[in-house]
């Protein structure tokens, strides 16, 4: 019998997203379809850009296809990636960045630019096109923790406007508060003129496509951060947090302001950094310094996904200093723990996606 578009996607209809537990047909995740012959040609839509299953579910597919429709269809499968929620009507801004995550923090001092950073290469070293924005006015970090505390910024002309090129960095493209500011000293800023300049970071610079954009917000729940809410079309929020209890005690009010009526932008996960102290003599020894879990238990206790804890090791210190990421060190100890977080955050992306596409339709 030959080979027809109904058998594809009777097939197709038998292979399960692992992350999202529902079939590729019924997600509407197979695209333009079609079949000549013994060739068939498809795009497979996926969630996010840096879908970390893309081969095994492109090559459960293929399996699909030959044990179920045909076993000697030629198969050619494109790969793509659906956009969220950026760039709506109302707020047309980066209208060209499929997914924006902020990654916040209660208090000051919880390693929220290190796991900002360490998302970001994770991100590029996938292959997805990624920017990271330092937003934190009062105490930009980034351009420290990429080594690029002296590059000169470009300027381009588009439409008329004079719009700035990020550094690129480690396949990061980096915008920083921190380039246009003297960082010895500091910034009085009134709220105003704070909301301004972080609103200047996004509208002024020019980014193309972007598959992810990571935001390095200030700690706190403050004005930047409803002034961003209220401009920026964020896919998600990540709150990091240590596992003391003065700290869960503001990462709870982190994740309230972001789950607000009048906000609702959805909290991703919980990052619990410093989890626990491993001494590079002893590298199979765990001491809680700051207390035992207290990351995950805010993710059970608020019904939100834990996506990692990162241990509280010298070298991630010492890799930040240096302007090289611990994820980009091989052997690094803490690479597998930031691995593991992207890896994690990718997965909430595409469910959160998935989410908005279905409200959309609905």
């Amino acid at each position: 019998m030959p080979l027809t578009t109904e058998k594809v996607l009777n097939a197709l209809g038998q292979v399960i997203d692992p992350d999202l537990k529902k079939d590729l047909v019924s997600l509407g995740m197979i695209k333009d379809l079609e079949v000549d012959g013994k060739k068939v040609r498809l795009t497979l839509e996926l969630t996010t850009p840096a879908c970390h299953l893309k081969e095994s579910i492109k090559n459960a597919c293929i399996k699909a296809i030959h044990d179920l429709a045909d076993p000697d269809a030629q198969i050619d499968i494109i790969l793509s990636s659906k956009t969220s929620t950026s760039g709506s009507k109302d707020r047309p801004m980066l209208k060209g960045v499929k997914n924006i995550i902020a990654v916040a923090s209660g208090k000051g001092g919880v390693g929220k630019s290190t796991v900002s950073a360490n998302l970001a290469v994770s991100l590029a070293s996938s292959g997805a096109r990624t920017a990271l924005v330092d937003a934190d006015l009062y105490g930009p970090s980034i351009p420290m923790m990429f080594q690029v505390e002296d590059a000169e910024l470009s300027v381009v002309e588009s439409n008329g406007k004079n719009m700035i090129l990020p550094i690129e960095k480690y396949g990061v493209s980096l915008i920083s508060i921190g380039f246009f500011v003297d960082p010895a000293k500091a910034l009085i800023w009134r709220g105003p003129m704070a909301t301004s300049a972080i609103k200047q970071l996004f509208s002024d610079t020019q980014w193309g496509e972007l598959d992810y954009m990571i935001i390095d917000l200030p700690p706190g729940t403050g004005d930047i951060h409803l002034s961003l809410v209220q401009t920026i079309p964020l896919t998600g929020t990540v709150i990091v947090t240590t596992p003391q209890q003065m700290a869960l005690a503001d990462a709870r009010k982190a994740v309230s302001m972001f789950t607000n009526d009048k906000i609702k932008v959805p909290v991703l996960g919980i990052v619990e950094n410093m989890a626990w102290f491993t001494p590079a003599e002893l590298p199979e020894n765990k001491y809680y310094i700051f207390g035992k879990n207290g990351g995950a238990d805010l993710a059970r206790e608020q019904g939100i996904t834990l996506l990692g804890q990162i241990p509280l090791i010298q070298g991630v210190r010492e890799a930040g200093d240096k302007g090289k990421p611990a994820v980009l060190i091989e052997d690094h100890p803490a690479k597998p723990f930031f691995e593991h977080l992207t890896g994690n955050l990718v997965r909430q992306i595409a469910k959160a996606n998935t989410k908005a596409g279905q409200s959309q339709h609905s």
